[in-house]
């Protein structure tokens, strides 16, 4: 089981990135693919999840509105576009495999039911 991300590094406050996750090494249609960052003294937050199964995403209140996540199945990559970007989201975003059950958790930020996450990507958003 293998997720790799790409695609972060230094944004301005107000300005838009795409993290990608290129994933292999497990059934992909059959899982659910997660964003998180880590809020310190709190653990993980969800920020966005969709479930391959049926489609469905779910995005957290903290960044509702301004991030979007979508997958090209074909390819077996989800993506995840970050507008309007805040000093606040400056963090490491990892992507993770998980059962679809959870999924609809990350629209409350709780990203739980992870078996396996990349090694992260980090997003710095400067003012």
């Amino acid at each position: 089981v293998q997720l790799v991300e790409s695609g972060g590094g230094l944004v301005q406050a107000g300005g838009s990135m795409r993290l990608s996750c290129a994933t292999s090494g497990f059934p992909f249609d059959e899982r659910a693919i997660g964003w998180y960052r880590r809020i310190p003294g709190k653990g993980r937050e969800g920020v966005a999840c969709i479930n391959i199964v049926d489609g469905k995403t779910y995005i957290s209140k903290a960044v509702k509105g301004r991030f979007t996540i979508s997958s090209d199945n074909a390819k077996r990559m989800v993506y995840l576009q970050m507008d309007n970007l805040k000093l606040e989201d400056t963090d490491v975003y990892y992507c993770t495999s998980l059962g679809p059950y959870f999924c609809q958790f990350y629209q409350y930020g709780e990203a739980s039911g992870s078996d396996r996450s990349g090694s992260g990507a980090l997003v710095t958003v400067s003012s």
